[in-house]
């Protein structure tokens, strides 16, 4: 346990819990100070796959812990500290190579959000309710999570969503596109796992190539660079390549091994 946060790993699969539930996982500085370390430890970890983020007990994360921004936050270089840790923890998952899937119960809340959008995927389940509420603290969005924010909603409705501060239910995230997929609460745990191990049992090589351009792409990409360009012929002379075709051939499930 690193700072209310806790790292394990089961196979190919880390886990990345949220872990103060008395505060519904609020995010103290040292958290979010924390938070890139364990993202990088897991990166670097040829062992595992996916990363799932969840929080420990109820709920997801509501949010940043406010008690501290009487202290943190209560000078321009003090925001601007504050601000930049939580900017670098958001882009230390979106910019790690291996997937991330949010598993998202109970209030998934401002600084909670942020998480959530910065994973590859989010998973909710039905009683989740979702916010980004700087509108009710007199606080601006950071740019980047303001470009996730519109990359998964679109403008218009992220000015909803900003503007108001309002929750929405997991039925409306859903709808909205704020959420991937929804699940009863009592399956989200089973459902969350099962399609991390399906993107454990694909090829690597695939996974991570298309998460690369899929990035490149969100960050304003029109025409591809010289390693999006390249990703597709260096794939074929990967191992995965040749032991996806051969199981095609012989009618079998593929066994990746590359890592």
């Amino acid at each position: 346990m690193t700072q209310g946060l806790t790292l394990t790993r089961n196979g190919d699969i880390a886990e990345l819990t949220i872990n103060q539930p008395s505060r519904r996982n609020a995010m103290s500085f040292e958290m979010w100070e924390a938070l890139p370390k364990l993202v990088a430890e897991v990166d670097a970890d040829e062992s595992v796959k996916v990363l799932v983020v969840r929080g420990a007990g109820d709920h997801f994360c509501a949010g940043a812990d406010i008690s501290e921004f009487e202290t943190r936050r209560a000078t321009a270089e003090g925001a601007r500290l504050y601000g930049e840790h939580v900017e670098y923890a958001a882009h230390s998952l979106g910019d790690m190579r291996k997937p991330s899937i949010a598993m998202i119960q109970g209030f998934c809340i401002g600084g909670g959000c942020e998480i959530a959008l910065a994973c590859d995927l989010r998973f909710a389940g039905t009683t989740a309710k979702l916010g980004i509420t700087p509108a009710k603290l007199g606080l601006v969005y950071t740019f980047s999570s303001t470009r996730q924010l519109v990359t998964a909603v679109g403008p218009s409705f992220a000015k909803y969503i900003l503007f108001s501060g309002e929750r929405l239910s997991a039925e409306e995230a859903l709808r909205v596109h704020l959420v991937d997929q929804l699940f009863d609460p009592a399956e989200l745990e089973e459902r969350t796992l099962a399609f991390a191990r399906t993107v454990c049992s694909r090829s690597q090589v695939s996974v991570r190539g298309a998460k690369l351009l899929v990035e490149k792409i969100k960050n304003g990409m029109d025409t591809p660079d010289e390693e999006a360009a390249e990703l597709p012929i260096t794939s074929v002379s990967s191992e995965d390549y040749k032991e996806g075709v051969r199981a095609f051939l012989e009618k079998r499930p593929p066994v990746f091994r590359v890592r």
